[in-house]
Formats: structure tokens, C-alpha cells, sequence
């Protein structure tokens, strides 16, 4: 009887939260798969920023969004999306209330760590062709070496012509690499701390190995590279000046395990997001507050820029629809709410002393819901206040979203940041949610299913809330 009495109080008054599947329907278990089938192929259309924002249009395109002119009537239900200069989107559906009351923003990133080229990369050594980089965001330089990689950008020509670059996608396409020291020749740089074994000076992309044909001049490798570009691209040396070319890992978004309830890919971190917020402002049913997605850029390196939230793009995008309604944009950002949807870290065993076991993110528990982020005593976090937690809390718990209340590693572990402080500067409520990450800012990260699919799930009840 005692024992009995002692288990009704621990389910009445304890918190314990359950694995994801010990609570999934059969129906929304095949509602899971087909929602992450598409999401693979959202990663594999999407492996850079401006990637991202092509397949988002033509996505949204499909269902009825149209690009937004500064002007245009717009009614209730009407989808309109705002291009920023190719690198960064935003989409509305409007409302049935007026502006007056605020919007349901949800705000990801899709830029991702990776190697940029530099001005001018391109060298010879060794009678081998190189480009040299510079890597973009947090990365663990030894992570990329050694690894299948591609190329894809944009570059300006000197008649100011714009020409797309994509290399080591399609099949049959060649791809690149970055030399590692092999381990008879590596005992000295065995000895060095991790994060010193690769110098960033040494990420030189390997490209050519071949002279150009029929000439007897220096630097014939670097040219019959320079050739093999020109007669594919019409570009020369010095267009490279005015380009925008990314390294990223090779390869397609694959289920991973024996039971495929993981996802490899690269770009979770926060692709993984973003597309949660697309799916859900596609599904969202007659929004009562006016919905908006945001695919930011430069999140990986503090949010600058004119692509990322640092910059006024939003706030003219929003100012544009609020004046629309006569609404000041100061009173619908006051009234506004935003879920600030980006990755958290997921609690690896093999890693257990980095987490707070007791406040970490587990896989297949759903959502995390993280109040702050920052780093040694909150710094550079927006901290959510109690209100907004338990109104996320509530409107989750209505409506069947598995969720869990997350912290990135222990204290003094390290930390990170996300778009949150910059939304709550706007003097919008905010809250940052997200998927749990394995191996997080790596080439290929890792993901459950189940947290995708809560996480869209989360999006969709954001945006149809009141």
C-alpha cells in the first residue's frame, strides 16, 4: 500500500522524461519517415546558403508563395517570401489579426561551417595545382582532411556577368581533397594538441596534377587548371577576386543504424531547423497571427553582414508588411514571439564528461527547449524569461509535441550562441528550440529522426498559435 501511495505522489509531482518512442503512434511513426524523407532531400538540394534559398523558392513557390513587392495588396492567407540578395529568405503567410498584435517568427540559419576559398587561391607546388582557403565558422580542422569534397559558388566575371560554380555533386563529377601527413612521417605531429596538428595554412584543396599540353612556361599546372575553368566557365585568374566559392563535404544526407532511426548528413547544424520552419509554415492551418519563416545567413561566424539577422533586412521586410496595415513596426515587434530555431548538442556517452547529464538534450527525446545558450555565465545569451518557457511549455504539451529542456555541455565546459540575443534586441520575445546534434560542426553530423520530426511538429503549432 505504501508503495502504491509513493508511486502516485512520484507521477503526480516528478519530472521524468520519456524516450520518444515509448509514446510514438504507429501513424505519426509513418507521418515521422515521410517528413524526414523529404528533409534528405531538402540537405541534398541544399549544401550552401544560396543553395538553400533556390530550393526554398522553388519549394514555396510550388504552394502558392509569390516574391513580395514593396506596395502589393496583401489579404489574409496570402503567402508572399522576400529574397535577401540570394543568401537569405524570409516568408510570411498573413494573418487573420492585424499586424498590430504581433507575428509567430520562426528564425534558423542555413550557412554552416565549412572552407571558403581565398581571394586569390589558386598556386602551384610541386608540380601539383592547390587552392588555398579560409574556414568559415567553428571547425575542427583535422575533421577535414582526408575527406571527398566539393565546390559551389558563384563568380562574377570581369564584364560583371554572374556564372554558377558546382563541382563533385553529380555523378561522374571529379571532387577534392586536403593531404594528411601519413602516420611512418607523423610522430611530430602526433605530439601537438588537436587543435594544432592541422594549421589552418595547411587546408590547401588539391585540384590539378596535370601541365598544360604544348607549352613550355612556369606554372603549367596552375594553368591547365586555369584552362580546364575557362573553357567550362568562361572565367579567368582575376575573376576568382570576385567570387564566392564554399568547400563543403561530399556525399548525400543517408539513414544511419540497422533500424535507419538516425541521419547523417552534412549542414544539420542548422539546415535541420530551417527546414522544420518551411514544413511547418507549409502546414500551418489559417494562421491567426501573421507567420514568418526566416532562413538567415553568417550565423556561424556572429550574424554580420547584410545576410545575417544583424542586419535591417528583416526589420525592412517587416515594416514593409506592417505598413501595409498601418501598424508601427515598434508595436508589431513588441506584441511579436519567436522561436529562435537552432541545434543544441546531444548528449554523448562517449563524451559524458563534457554534459550536465541531468540538463543535457538525449536523442529521440524530442525538441530542446534551451531558456539560454551563451558561454561561462550566460555571456552572450538571451536568456528566456519564465513566462515565455512555460507558454512554449503549455502550448507544446497541448498539442502532443514531444519536448525537452536542454543546456549545450556542462558550465565551464564551452558554450555557443544563436540568433536569439538579435531577435530579443528587437524587443521581441524569444525562445531558442532546436534539434539535438551528435557530432555537431563536424563534416557529417548526426540526428534522430524523431527529434526532426518534433521539431517540425513544434514549427507548425508555433506558427498556428494565437
Amino acid at each position: 500500500m505504501a508503495e502504491k501511495k509513493k508511486n502516485e505522489w512520484a507521477e503526480k509531482l516528478a519530472y521524468a522524461p520519456k524516450n520518444g518512442y515509448e509514446r510514438l503512434s504507429a501513424e505519426e511513426e509513418r507521418a515521422m519517415h515521410a517528413y524526414c524523407e523529404d528533409y534528405k532531400d531538402f540537405l541534398d538540394h541544399g549544401k550552401t546558403e544560396r543553395l538553400c534559398v533556390e530550393h526554398c523558392i522553388e519549394l514555396a513557390s510550388a504552394r502558392g508563395f509569390v516574391p513580395y513587392e514593396k506596395g502589393m495588396a496583401l489579404k489574409t492567407g496570402d503567402k508572399v517570401y522576400y529574397n535577401n540578395r540570394g543568401k537569405a529568405i524570409m516568408l510570411a503567410v498573413i494573418g487573420e489579426q492585424n499586424l498590430s498584435h504581433g507575428a509567430n517568427i520562426g528564425a534558423a540559419h542555413t550557412d554552416a561551417p565549412r572552407l571558403d576559398l581565398k581571394p586569390r587561391p589558386l598556386y602551384e607546388e610541386a608540380e601539383m595545382a592547390y587552392l588555398k582557403t579560409h574556414h568559415y565558422g567553428g571547425i575542427r580542422k583535422y575533421h577535414w582532411v582526408t575527406i571527398p569534397l566539393e565546390l559551389h559558388g558563384v563568380v562574377v566575371r570581369g564584364d560583371g556577368s554572374t556564372v554558377a560554380v558546382h563541382i563533385g555533386a553529380d555523378e561522374g563529377d571529379p571532387q577534392f581533397i586536403i593531404n594528411d601527413l601519413l602516420p611512418h612521417l607523423g610522430r611530430e605531429q602526433g605530439k601537438k594538441p588537436l587543435n594544432e596538428a592541422i594549421p589552418s595554412e595547411s587546408l590547401n584543396l588539391l585540384v590539378g596534377g596535370r601541365p598544360l599540353a604544348g607549352e613550355d612556361c612556369s606554372d603549367r599546372f596552375k594553368l591547365n587548371v586555369l584552362k580546364l575553368l575557362n573553357e567550362k566557365y568562361g572565367i579567368v585568374e582575376e575573376d576568382l577576386i570576385s567570387a564566392e566559392l564554399e568547400v563543403v563535404p561530399a556525399g548525400k544526407a543517408r539513414d544511419i543504424g540497422f533500424d535507419r532511426s538516425f541521419i547523417a548528413s552534412y549542414g544539420h547544424d542548422d539546415r535541420v531547423c530551417a527546414y522544420a520552419e518551411l514544413a511547418g509554415i507549409f502546414d500551418a492551418k489559417s494562421p491567426k497571427r501573421t507567420a514568418v519563416c526566416i532562413f538567415a545567413d553568417k550565423e556561424e561566424i556572429g550574424s554580420e553582414g547584410v545576410s545575417g539577422m544583424l542586419s535591417q533586412a528583416f526589420d525592412k521586410f517587416m515594416a514593409d508588411l506592417c505598413e501595409a496595415q498601418g501598424v508601427a513596426l515598434r508595436d508589431c515587434l513588441a506584441n511579436s514571439f519567436c522561436l529562435s530555431a537552432d541545434v543544441t548538442a546531444a548528449y554523448d556517452p562517449n563524451f559524458a564528461d563534457m554534459y550536465d547529464k541531468r540538463n543535457a538534450a538525449f536523442v529521440n527525446y524530442g525538441v530542446g527547449l534551451c531558456k539560454y545558450t551563451g558561454a561561462g555565465g550566460k555571456s552572450g545569451a538571451s536568456d528566456a524569461s519564465a513566462e515565455v518557457v512555460g507558454r512554449v511549455r503549455k502550448l507544446l504539451n497541448d498539442n502532443g509535441v514531444f519536448w525537452q529542456m536542454a543546456e549545450l555541455g556542462k558550465t565551464d565546459a564551452g558554450g555557443g550562441g544563436t540568433v536569439a540575443k538579435f531577435m530579443a534586441q528587437r524587443n521581441i520575445d524569444t525562445l531558442d528550440a532546436g534539434v539535438p546534434v551528435l557530432s555537431m560542426h563536424a563534416p557529417y553530423e548526426t540526428v534522430a529522426k524523431l527529434d526532426c520530426y518534433m521539431t517540425y511538429k513544434t514549427m507548425r503549432v508555433i506558427f498556428e498559435q494565437n
